[in-house]
């Protein structure tokens, strides 16, 4: 079962239309900020499939960490494809 994660598509370190090219930038950046945590190479389940997007692990949205203005939806679904 794949395991879906909300970020805030504004976090994004990087937006990808090449699996690989996604997975090479993700490997250099974890290399060159060993401070920041686990990097996740993740693939959008809505409207455009064939993008992949890298996020710190730590950025991902939960009830406890983000509370979201009334009216206002800044948070998207992703499934994580590689973990770093």
């Amino acid at each position: 079962m794949d395991e879906l994660i909300f970020f805030n598509p504004g976090d994004s370190i990087g937006n990808f239309h090449d699996y690989n090219d996604a997975v090479q930038t993700a490997q250099i950046y974890r290399e060159k900020n060993q401070d920041d945590g686990h990097v996740l190479v993740v693939q959008k389940t809505e409207a455009n499939p064939t993008s992949f997007d890298i996020f710190l692990a730590d950025d991902q949205i939960t009830h406890k960490n983000e509370q979201l203005p009334t009216g206002q939806d800044n948070e998207a679904s992703y499934k994580i494809s590689k973990r770093f």
